[in-house]
């Protein structure tokens, strides 16, 4: 039931003359504490915070001193008490909180200044169940809401990137309605991201695919100058998964990341992490989200050479990404190139001088590739709702195939199918995917007929060829992969056409039997996975 307002203007300047500092990251706090004492600001700390206060020299009194009761079981209960939570929650100008404050022996206080136990660090480390459970606050969330809700007299801080201004703020010792207001709104996010991380890793650890209250939380790395379009707002945030990635890489050099920057990034890395470094250097070229060409080879160089020459035009201001070391010889072919961003695992001295040639070219490096196996979450918003699904980890060298025609695939044709197969799951649905020697021939993505995806690609394959001279496209002799099943033989019958010698899909359609008859006709070797990798 919904508690009646007291209707009690909040005044705008309250003075700060006594503040609770209890925190886990203590970067800042005694320097903020120092300021709070100069200003004659009575402190009030708790456990390892007011340790570090007396061991700085301040003059700071334990919470136990006004709650009467020392810390127990371990600090686990410390600050649950009416003399700290009827301190921050109190209506200074309620004459029934005021005759209660007085009754009890509550004094008010002004300020809170709190960070939460670290649970999202030691769940990105992998800590144990019960590491992981005895690191979930209790007091700590408790305290900011109190604080939070009660702003129209109580600042609270959660952020040590807010001291500074804090201290600004307090430059008559007092802070306005208008500041206190923004921190408190930044403490409800705070605490809402908090038990959302707490809840969604309960969800993992207990194999709980559909929890019955599901929340994506974040923290706000960056705001955007736009998003897709300048119109929209954007901003980035960041979920503390442990992935390396965009959202976990450092950018060595170049212009802050837009939204679409960022989308097409991850897509690429994703892309490229599909390819083990210790089975030779592989390199994708995105644009849009889907891939302009694919290619492995002996070299990160002659990678992204085979990767270019799949759709060069289209690979015009696109992004690449690598899944090794990016080195001077790869990056000088690169910089020939009007690109967007680069993302690798690292990058070399040599390469890095290379790339500092092109000042708005992104670099960024993530110390690793993503684990293409790891689960995980993906989530979507639609009107009125959210879709949750567990992240595509499905791999094609995990799958039983089975052949289905009468000839089967020669060795060659196997590793070109899987190839293309791998890189289809990564292309916008319905995508078509032509491989050969490991490298893309053609790629058509995201059109509504899959007979148009399979043309397009060839078409893509056959201007390649005419780019680099080439006799006949990469399509002849090529094996091709549909990301799911061909429910007409007409899109076998393109990719024949193209030059196709070897299919992969995941069959399942009520025509197999009808797609098989036309591969066996044409002498093609077919296989099936099992395993559909629809992206939309």
């Amino acid at each position: 039931m919904a508690v009646a307002s007291k209707k009690i203007p909040a005044p705008d300047r309250v003075e700060v003359r006594t503040a609770l500092l209890s925190v886990s990251d203590k970067s800042g706090i005694v320097d903020l504490a120092r300021a709070l004492s100069a200003k004659g600001v009575r402190l009030l700390s708790t456990g390892g915070t007011h340790k570090a206060l007396s061991d700085a020299g301040l003059a700071v009194t334990d919470v136990s001193e006004i709650t009467g009761f020392p810390e127990i079981m371990d600090g686990r209960v410390k600050t649950l008490h009416p003399n700290v939570h009827g301190g921050l929650l109190a209506i200074r100008d309620d004459l029934e909180h005021v005759e209660a404050m007085k009754a009890h022996g509550i004094g008010s206080i002004d300020l809170a200044v709190i960070n939460l136990y670290p649970f999202e660090e030691v769940r990105a480390k992998g800590g144990d169940y019960p590491t992981t459970v005895e690191n979930i606050d209790i007091g700590g969330p408790a305290m900011i809401r109190a604080s939070a809700k009660n702003h129209a007299y109580v600042t609270i801080v959660t952020d040590p990137a807010d001291y500074p201004a804090l201290v600004e703020e307090l430059a008559d010792g007092a802070t306005s309605y208008a500041f206190r207001q923004r921190l408190a709104a930044k403490a409800f996010a705070r605490t809402a991201a908090y038990d959302t991380t707490i809840s969604n890793w309960f969800a993992e650890a207990l194999d709980i695919a559909t929890p019955a209250y599901r929340t994506v939380g974040g923290v706000l790395k960056e705001e955007m100058r736009y998003g897709e379009n300048p119109h929209q707002k954007a901003a980035f945030y960041v979920t503390g998964e442990n992935r390396p990635g965009v959202a976990t890489a450092t950018l060595l050099q170049g212009k802050q990341l837009s939204y679409n920057n960022i989308n097409d990034t991850d897509a690429a890395f994703e892309l490229v992490a599909e390819f083990l470094p210790q089975n030779g250097p592989a390199c994708a070229i995105i644009k849009h989200a889907n891939p302009c060409g694919v290619a492995t080879a002996p070299s990160l160089k002659e990678a992204y050479h085979r990767a270019l020459a799949c759709d060069p035009v289209s690979a015009f201001g696109g992004i690449i990404a690598l899944n090794s070391p990016l080195d001077a010889a790869t990056a000088e072919e690169i910089v020939k190139l009007f690109t967007e961003v680069i993302i690798a695992p690292a990058a070399d001295d040599a390469a890095r001088a290379v790339i500092a040639a092109k000042p708005n070219l992104r670099l960024l490096v993530t110390g690793g590739l993503p684990d293409p196996r790891t689960p995980g979450i993906s989530a979507k918003t639609v009107s009125g709702g959210l879709l949750v699904q567990s992240r595509d980890n499905g791999m094609v060298e995990d799958l039983e195939l089975k052949v289905v025609t009468k000839r089967a695939p020669s060795a060659q044709e196997l590793a070109d199918m899987k190839f293309a197969f791998k890189v289809a799951k990564h292309v916008k649905s319905n995508a078509v995917v032509y491989a050969k020697d490991g490298q893309t021939a053609g790629i058509g993505a995201g059109q509504m007929s899959r007979v148009d995806s399979a043309r397009i690609a060839a078409l893509k394959a056959e201007e390649a060829a005419k780019a680099m001279g080439l006799s006949e496209p990469l399509t002849r002799g090529s094996a091709v992969a549909s990301e799911a099943f061909l429910p007409f033989a007409d899109g076998l019958l393109s990719a024949i056409a193209a030059g196709a010698t070897a299919v992969i899909q995941p069959g399942g359609s009520m025509r197999d039997a009808e797609v098989i008859a036309a591969a066996d006709e044409a002498g093609v070797a077919m296989v099936f996975t099992g395993m559909r990798h629809f992206r939309h």
